[in-house]
């Protein structure tokens, strides 16, 4: 029997190409690396922003376990009517009492092995949300008296706030992935308590394109200044994350491996 879990985090899905995305090349990521879990941000995932139970259930059929969200979360105004009713689909834990939804979870992958999630936004540059620091105090503890696994997506655009959370939970969760930027990082590594930790898992959708959207579009938006209504783009298609070995009972990260597929039949 495995002494540890194998668990992929992909990074914001973006659009209708996104989807598509993750339909072709999830399945042999899943095979090739023998994966137990798959974690996805899904806040750009329909039409490039927000999320619809459509979608989700779509998703969901493609392969993912799990998805979290950020600060589109909202933006597809039905999320508020159904994400109370869908355990899978986390948004940011710091979001004020009484927004619906919840931002942690305990996913039961065997009936020994649970996984705790947690979903967090940053406050740098986005909306001034309670702290993120002390509400990740408030949900480690109660994850960690009944799971030692541990993955945690923080939604943030600063640098400076991802890698100071890397190091405030470091030895106190497995993973730190952060989302948002839409661009991968280069800094995958595991922190010194045994928290594997990556600034930005990156996007899976169009790479030529400006963070997933429309390159002519977003360049006019620029030059002008005029308002624009981004369209997402359509070719060249990737799916990047990364690829976390986590040990079962101690909950320590072992290893982190970036993902960076390319769809060729385009």
């Amino acid at each position: 029997m495995k002494n540890f879990l194998r668990i992929l985090c992909i990074g914001d899905i973006v659009g209708k190409p996104g989807r598509r995305a993750v339909r072709s090349l999830l399945p042999g990521i899943k095979e090739r690396y023998g994966v137990d879990m798959t974690i996805a941000n899904a806040e750009n995932a329909a039409g490039g922003m927000g999320v619809t139970e459509e979608v989700v259930r779509e998703l969901r059929q493609a392969g993912i376990d799990l998805f979290t969200t950020g600060n589109h979360v909202w933006d597809k105004k039905e999320t508020l009517d159904f994400i109370d009713r869908t355990p899978d689909l986390l948004r940011p834990a710091n979001y004020p009492p009484g927004a619906p939804g919840k931002g942690s979870c305990l996913y039961k992958l065997s009936e020994t092995v649970q996984v705790g999630v947690v979903n967090l936004s940053g406050r740098v540059f986005l909306k001034d949300l309670d702290c993120p620091f002390r509400m990740a105090e408030q949900l480690i503890k109660p994850l960690a008296s009944q799971t030692a696994v541990i993955v945690m997506d923080f939604h943030a655009e600063a640098t400076s706030e991802k890698v100071a959370m890397g190091w405030f939970v470091d030895g106190k969760v497995s993973a730190v992935v952060g989302t948002h930027t839409h661009v991968q990082t280069a800094d995958e590594r595991v922190l010194p308590a045994g928290t594997a930790y990556i600034t930005d898992l990156g996007m899976t959708g169009p790479i030529d394109s400006v963070l997933g959207m429309d390159t002519g579009i977003v360049l006019n938006h620029f030059l002008t200044q005029l308002p624009a209504k981004f369209e997402v783009a359509k070719h060249n298609l990737v799916l990047q994350g990364v690829l976390l070995e986590i040990d079962l009972i101690t909950g320590k990260a072992r290893h982190i491996e970036r993902i960076n597929e390319h769809l060729l039949e385009n």
